[in-house]
């Protein structure tokens, strides 16, 4: 590159804006370097780089217009396949992958003339080639689209389900507050969450693989230089094939493959093989159903029945994959069973697995029937329609849901207690100790913390603002908005804490529904616009830790900002544009628009907002001993600390993480048995015999094929739906019954009679 385009490293900011200190050091070292000591988790020493070139051109023009396409594409597109029966989600991988041909494209194409050369604003269209700096920056905006908006859940409930009044406007603020939020957790916390080398987010690795970036490790002895995937050539080993090449095939493969799960062949989401062999049998169908059941030996033979509750199973680490495998088979084999078989609060009444809400007589209860015209609890309705039941598992998930949240806070301080406070005195006292990916990054201009603070209490202030003067649509008076953010900032630590090393994120929302729906209750959507705003979006962190990884954290709020604004105005606008065009959307079984998770949130509302956990789990409720769970999840991690303490040498005692392992079935429902299955058999095969016996090949292929499966079902999911489902061109035939249990649903208690079963 030329001196002069080499000088424009920010090619839309001023000259005068703070730099990267002490540029040069980088080249200088390289010596010093190698001797450094890598990371002390082995994953990321295989995958993470070691070196850093803080000379390339960091806020150019192509990475804001990629980058803004990226997450306008991917904000639309999410949401717009989140309402479906089967959500399909697409990561910020597939703009990962699609954008470096097209940053290659601008780089050789567009100008590279400067503008105001010698100037205070000079700058340029183009810096020089398409580098891995600018490709991390922009699928961080693209992150800002990839996943789900926590709060579109509020404004769907409200719309669809309770049929109320609420604004765009009024629903946009919402949407933006709660996702600015995080921004403030995510920079009061990075000293606790992402400088530590032990605080590793695993699920980073799966994009980090995918840049560019060449290294000399010295943990990996004979297997010498590591490269990565998408930036740069490598050679071809003997017998085998590059990254790149692995990546293109696999990529093939998964979309070529997804036609069949996705369209023609549609029972491959969920293989529920017992059922053809039982079909007239309720107990075997309740016991093989993938979908309505225990999923006894179902599984599925689609990536996004793999993938899309627990993510990833290839970034998830064997240990915490096993304690996820433990806390499954315990709730879904055990304890489910036995409620449901000894007939517990009515099991029997009821389907063994479902989110519904029912009646004594076990008829759905009519929700409508018991809200007043100012839509708050009608008590009067309430006696007369009588008390609200669970399935048997939807009870216990809430249960479990008390001890994980329990676990969380006492296996932190039992495990993490004294790094904790080591780290808090060694960031104010004393000289932080760094590994080495910390210490190339401190040579870069540092994100004071009073701009988080700033960002904070700005957004706080807004909030509270907001729900005092649309009060009549938010409910939450101005105390729900300070009580939430404190819950979420005594709890964000010790959730990052697992997040970060297990790839598991225990659930919150559990204490904040349990917290305002005790002291706020008949509100639903006061209890709605609480849990969104004790919601802590660890995303934020997962994406500071890959700007952290590549000395762009200076860059982040830039980039972050901007996308959460544009990311916000898309998926509302889009949700709200589903809503008004689709006739019974969340509300027909027959169509494809039934909103699983909108579905549960809404239950949720109900149950904790306008009825409240006192009619429902407390003194008058049916489900008071469930509240037992609270004390069971916190002797759990005392006693595996008790153990470790008492038998030092047994090494798998230390893998056993009790948060992870109880929370393990927090994501059910929506999901299903069959994600939990086939995510356990994928994640052993990958975290364990792949990873133990062929680490060559997990450390050149692992993240690379997650990366290439997620693109491939991405693009043909995207393809099926342009050019099928929009002129609502499907088959018919069994093997697109996507279960074909259609008994497992039905209750077993004798007299009870249900629409559809024998």
């Amino acid at each position: 590159m030329e001196e002069s385009t080499a000088e424009i490293r920010f090619p839309l900011i001023s000259k005068s804006e703070p730099e990267i200190n002490e540029v040069h050091e980088a080249e200088s070292s390289k010596e010093e370097e190698e001797e450094e000591e890598n990371s002390p988790v082995k994953q990321v020493a295989l995958t993470v780089p070691t070196t850093d070139d803080p000379s390339l051109p960091v806020l150019t023009f192509r990475m804001w217009f990629l980058g803004t396409i990226s997450c306008v594409l991917l904000s639309f597109l999410n949401q717009f396949f989140w309402y479906r029966t089967e959500p399909l989600t697409i990561t910020s991988i597939s703009a990962q992958i699609a954008v470096v041909p097209l940053g290659q494209l601008m780089a050789a194409k567009i100008t590279n003339r400067v503008f105001f050369k010698g100037r205070r604003w000079e700058f340029t269209l183009n810096p020089g080639p398409f580098n891995v700096k600018e490709h991390v920056l922009i699928t961080i905006f693209a992150n800002s689209g990839a996943g789900t908006v926590y709060a579109i859940h509020v404004v769907t409930a409200v719309k669809v389900f309770y049929m109320k009044h609420i604004t765009f406007f009024v629903s946009l603020i919402v949407v933006i507050t709660t996702q600015v939020l995080g921004f403030g957790w995510a920079g009061i916390f990075r000293r606790y969450l992402v400088e530590p080398a032990a605080m590793w987010w695993p699920a980073n690795l799966v994009q980090v693989s995918l840049f560019r970036e060449r290294r000399s490790d010295p943990l990996l002895g004979q297997l010498g230089v590591m490269k990565l995937a998408l930036h740069e050539k490598e050679e071809r080993p003997k017998g085998g094939v590059t990254r790149t090449q692995f990546f293109l095939i696999a990529l093939s493969c998964s979309f070529a493959y997804y036609v069949f799960p996705g369209y023609l062949f549609e029972m491959l989401t969920s293989f529920s093989w017992i059922c053809w062999i039982f079909p007239k049998s309720v107990l075997a169908q309740q016991l093989g159903s993938g979908l309505y059941g225990l999923g006894i030996g179902a599984l599925g033979f689609d990536w996004s029945t793999i993938s899309s509750y627990l993510g990833s199973p290839l970034a998830s680490p064997w240990f915490a994959t096993a304690n996820v495998a433990v806390g499954f088979v315990f709730v879904m084999y055990v304890l489910t069973p036995i409620c449901y078989w000894l007939d517990v609060y009515k099991a029997k009444t009821f389907p063994i697995f479902s989110n519904d809400l029912f009646q004594s007589d076990g008829e759905t209860y009519n929700i409508t029937s018991i809200i007043d015209s100012n839509f708050h609890l009608d008590l009067a309705a309430y006696e007369r329609e009588g008390p609200l039941y669970l399935s048997t598992f939807f009870a216990m998930t809430y249960g479990v849901g008390f001890a994980a949240l329990s676990a969380t806070v006492v296996h932190v301080l039992l495990f993490h207690g004294r790094e904790i406070w080591e780290q808090s005195k060694a960031s104010f006292f004393q000289e932080k100790k760094m590994d080495i990916h910390t210490r190339l990054m401190s040579r870069y201009k540092q994100v004071p913390e009073w701009w988080f603070w700033l960002i904070l209490v700005t957004n706080i202030a807004a909030t509270i603002f907001a729900c005092e003067y649309y009060n009549d649509q938010l409910q939450l008076p101005w105390w729900g908005v300070i009580l939430a953010c404190l819950i979420a900032f005594v709890f964000t630590l010790p959730i990052g804490i697992i997040t970060a090393i297990t790839n598991q994120t225990p659930g919150l929302n559990v204490i904040t529904e349990y917290i305002i729906g005790y002291i706020y209750p008949g509100y639903p959507v006061a209890n709605m616009c609480f849990k969104v705003y004790g919601y802590i979006n660890h995303a934020v962190f997962y994406l500071i830790t890959i700007c952290h990884d590549y000395g762009l954290l200076f860059f982040f709020l830039h980039v972050q900002v901007v996308g959460t604004l544009i990311a916000g105005l898309v998926y509302l606008g889009t949700a709200w544009w589903l809503m008004e065009t689709i006739p019974d959307i969340c509300e027909s079984t027959s169509s494809i628009w039934t909103c699983p998770a909108d579905t549960v949130f809404y239950d949720a509302s109900v149950i904790w907002g306008l009825i409240g956990p006192r009619r429902i789990f407390g003194d008058e409720g049916t489900y008071g001993a469930i509240n037992w769970f609270f004390l069971a999840g916190a002797v759990a991690p005392l006693l595996v600390w008790l153990a470790q303490k008492a038998f030092p040498n047994q090494d798998w005692i230390r893998l056993i993480n009790m948060p992870v392992l109880i929370g393990a079935t927090g994501n059910m429902p929506p999901a299903t048995a069959v994600n939990y299955t086939t995510w356990i058999i994928v994640g052993f095969f990958s975290g364990f015999v792949v990873y133990r016996y062929r680490p060559d090949l997990w450390r050149r292929y692992n993240y690379v094929l997650s990366g290439s499966m997620d693109a491939g079902l991405a693009f043909m999911g995207v393809l099926l739906y342009l050019c099928l489902g929009l002129e609502d061109v499907s088959l018919d035939w069994w093997g697109n019954d996507l279960d074909g249990c259609p008994y497992a649903s039905c209750p077993t208690a004798k007299g009870i009679k249900v629409s559809g079963c024998p």
